[in-house]
């Protein structure tokens, strides 16, 4: 079951779950979310939508802009709307 981790916590865990180039996208239930505080930043992916950012603090640590979601996907990213993706210091495992 893949999840993902910071600091020796779980962040997110999940049998279901979407990859999309690369990145494991776990479901909004799946999400701990008392760890998670919203971003300023956003992005714009030309076939997903708006992507939304969040920090993640752990241990009082915080790592910014780790983690980030579509609220509103384009038709063509629907199956990942509202999933939440993970980069640099999280660990993903399988």
């Amino acid at each position: 079951m893949p999840k993902a981790c910071l600091r020796g916590v779980i962040l997110a865990e999940s049998d279901e779950h979407e990859v999309v180039e690369g990145n494991i996208y776990f479901p909004p239930d799946s999400i701990s979310r008392e760890y998670f505080t919203d971003s300023d930043l956003h992005t714009h992916c030309l076939w997903k939508g708006d992507a939304s950012y969040f920090h993640i603090t752990v241990n009082d640590e915080l790592s910014k802009d780790a983690a980030w979601h579509y609220p509103q996907t384009l038709d063509a990213a629907k199956h990942i709307e509202g999933y939440v993706a993970f980069w640099g210091e999280v660990e993903i495992s399988q």
